[in-house]
């Protein structure tokens, strides 16, 4: 072993006798391996949602960007991000970093004295769930709020896909939920800028010590994160008025031995929701399993995706020797097909059924790279499932854009309301959102 990895790595034997190894992830954050002075962040004013794509883009300084070479740690985040609602005083922000005479100017363009529509706390007494694009969906009662996989559009600009947007947030957010460790379920340009909002973040536990399944817990504590729960398959957390119990969660990793992977199931009184994200249901029977420890559900959120990128679109830096075009397009990052899904619904008996995070929004763009038509795959399955639902008797959708419902949580009726209005205030917005 070279020297410079002595005391991080344990070797070890798998149970086939092949060598492998492990990390010591928590040391490795505490030795110069961690250099967060490579960290930065780019703030710049956009009208649109055209951003070049997210993972092999670099970041070129112009005039109309602030490039500020500061750790994704640093307090100054949280006291701009704040100002997006609260009023405050540019010279004080400005005050915890340095800038450049060229650089001050352009960060004074980010700032108005307009205020942004006044947010109303919701107070009402029933279960309110917004859909805010993708995978996240927002969960409110009078009490508690929970945000699950928080990709949030930021962007105040009008649009004719109508949306809701990180103006539509509470000013304190309970808990945020993520499913897994994708870069379109975990984005730093999201959950920085609210991180003074969230009071816990809630991660499935990793295969400790992996190259590919790194930590959660570790990362999200390493930039800032102080309340960080660790929850593994059928432990839950219980609060105010809900409980919610980490599912297992199948497929949807090119078969690699990756642990940090959740689905979600929420109970608030009797009123029951399943997260199932990008979980591909390869073997119904684990879910028959679960169904008896927890019982049919009223809605179920489910991600159809069921193409996906091959294994080395994401994992294929990690690997040590190259994979044949035919391995590699059999081991996919795809969620549920029809058929899978159709199993879902028949094993938890939901009343509703509302296929999501199938990367459709136009702000997914930079991210995603999806470009659907009526012909593509997962189109046509969700179609396929939603008419199904529908012939059961159940109400069924695949989301795009924005909708909010409401329930009542001791499920004697249920209330749905769509919202149809656009929603958009005369606020100014940047990559991290000021």
């Amino acid at each position: 072993m070279p020297d410079i990895l002595k005391g991080y790595v344990e070797l070890v034997y798998d149970l086939n006798n092949n060598p492998s190894y492990r990390f010591f992830e928590a040391l490795l954050y505490n030795s110069e391996f961690y250099n967060d002075s490579l960290q930065s962040i780019s703030m710049w004013i956009t009208e649109n949602d055209d951003r070049p794509f997210v993972l092999s883009t670099p970041r070129v300084d112009d005039e109309n960007t602030l490039h500020l070479e500061i750790p994704f740690s640093h307090n100054f985040i949280d006291a701009v991000s704040r100002m997006k609602r609260e009023g405050g005083f540019v010279s004080k922000v400005r005050s915890l970093i340095d800038l450049d005479k060229k650089q001050e100017k352009v960060f004074n363009t980010f700032f108005t004295e307009t205020p942004p529509p006044p947010y109303e706390k919701y107070e009402g007494d029933k279960v309110r769930m917004r859909y805010f694009g993708h995978a996240c969906i927002l969960i409110e009662t009078k009490d508690v709020s929970v945000l699950v996989d928080p990709l949030v559009s930021y962007y105040g600009y009008q649009h004719e896909v109508s949306r809701f947007s990180d103006m539509d947030l509470p000013d304190t957010i309970d808990y945020v939920l993520i499913t897994h460790n994708h870069q379109d379920h975990i984005l730093f340009e999201t959950l920085l800028p609210l991180r003074h909002k969230i009071k816990n973040v809630i991660v499935p536990g990793s295969n400790t010590g992996s190259l590919q399944d790194p930590s959660l817990k570790l990362m999200f504590k390493q930039i800032g994160f102080n309340q960080v729960i660790e929850l593994r398959e059928m432990e839950s957390v219980e609060m105010t008025d809900a409980i919610i119990t980490g599912i297992p969660f199948i497929g949807e990793h090119s078969d690699l031995n990756i642990q940090s992977k959740l689905c979600y199931h929420m109970q608030i009184g009797e009123f029951k929701i399943l997260f199932v994200a990008d979980s591909c249901n390869i073997e119904s029977r684990l879910y028959d399993h679960i169904h008896k420890i927890v019982g049919d559900v009223d809605l179920i959120f489910l991600g159809m995706e069921c193409d996906g990128a091959p294994l080395t679109w994401l994992y294929g830096p990690l690997l040590t020797e190259d994979l044949s075009r035919e391995k590699d397009s059999s081991r996919r990052l795809a969620g549920s097909n029809y058929e899978r899904g159709k199993a879902l619904v028949k094993t938890f008996h939901p009343k509703e059924v509302y296929v999501y995070a199938m990367g459709m929004e136009p702000w997914l763009k930079f991210i995603s790279s999806i470009k659907y038509t009526d012909e593509s795959n997962p189109i046509i399955a969700s179609n396929k499932l939603v008419a199904y639902c529908e012939d059961q008797g159940l109400i069924a959708e695949r989301l795009f854009g924005e909708k909010e419902l409401l329930y009542n949580s001791t499920l004697d009726e249920v209330d749905i309301e769509p919202i149809l209005n656009n929603r958009f205030g005369p606020f100014l917005t940047s990559d991290l959102h000021v």
